[in-house]
């Protein structure tokens, strides 16, 4: 009965309450964005940009703006520059981003090191702290969702060929290279309003996790869509409550809850082809 109680008081602050609405809405955005990135391999361009967001929020930070509003336009850069190197260059996209991630985070310790007046501390900036998540915060979030369900809704055709298959897609007079661009921006800025959530070393994990928990058990794609972000934000709202009832840091309580939700799944995924196969045949 006491955990109860507690459980009333955690969610009676107004504070957890705007918490676990951003975690949902976050949860829910990540894990959208993520079942398409998952598929079209973009899974470590998400952990690039969250450690190169690091240089954004310090450049926020040394000049005196909000540094989440900083970060929006400088992680659509730095998916335009990406998209622009893989382009020109020869080199293999992972050890492209590799290179444009590891300068920015060298550039960002040092931008850091000049910091001498940020009240917060570098835990939050690495590791978040959706506590601390205000009403603009969730306008932006709500926004970005609508927008984000919207645009894929719109263009689920187009998505679906150029996830399965581009040359297909070129085929149809699917412009596959706009569409890859497109994906690209939204996920930038998807990340970038959810590193306020798990901060700049958890966003990857934020952003892959549930999609590959869903596509472990999902035969049907509109399935593993849907499926993706209920796991996302249920997980998001879960991992909060947690942090909340433990004191514990916000961020990694919900990677570790939707890591928990992944290997669910993965029971899941394991067990139901023994019960298919054990079942007697029809028509034997």
């Amino acid at each position: 009965m006491t955990e109860f109680s507690q459980l009333d008081t955690v969610i009676a602050q107004p504070f957890m309450q705007r918490a676990l609405l951003g975690g949902l809405l976050t949860g829910a955005l990540g894990g959208l964005l993520g079942s398409f990135a998952v598929l079209r391999q973009l899974s470590f361009f998400s952990d690039a940009l969250g450690h190169s967001a690091l240089l954004g929020l310090s450049l926020g930070i040394l000049l005196g703006l909000n540094p989440t509003l900083v970060l929006i336009p400088f992680a659509v850069l730095f998916a335009l520059l990406v998209n622009l190197l893989v382009q020109r260059s020869q080199l293999p996209t992972d050890a492209l981003l590799n290179i444009v991630y590891s300068t920015s985070l060298a550039f960002a310790v040092v931008a850091l090191s000049l910091v001498t007046t940020y009240t917060g501390g570098i835990q939050q900036l690495l590791f978040g702290d959706i506590l601390g998540i205000s009403w603009l915060d969730l306008g932006l979030i709500a926004v970005l969702l609508v927008a984000a369900v919207v645009y894929l809704l719109v263009s689920l055709r187009a998505q679906v060929l150029v996830t399965l298959h581009a040359d297909l897609a070129g085929a149809f007079g699917v412009g596959s290279q706009w569409h890859r661009i497109a994906f690209i921006l939204l996920l930038a800025v998807v990340v970038a309003v959810s590193i306020k959530a798990v901060g700049v070393l958890l966003i990857s994990a934020f952003v892959v996790i549930p999609a590959c928990a869903s596509r472990l058990v999902s035969r049907r794609f509109g399935t593993y869509l849907v499926l993706s972000s209920l796991i996302g934000g249920g997980c998001a709202v879960l991992g909060l409550l947690g942090s909340g009832l433990t004191n514990l840091p916000s961020g990694p309580c919900v990677v570790i809850m939707q890591f928990l939700g992944f290997l669910a799944a993965l029971g899941v995924s394991q067990w139901r082809p023994q019960r298919l196969r054990a079942r007697p045949a029809v028509n034997s």
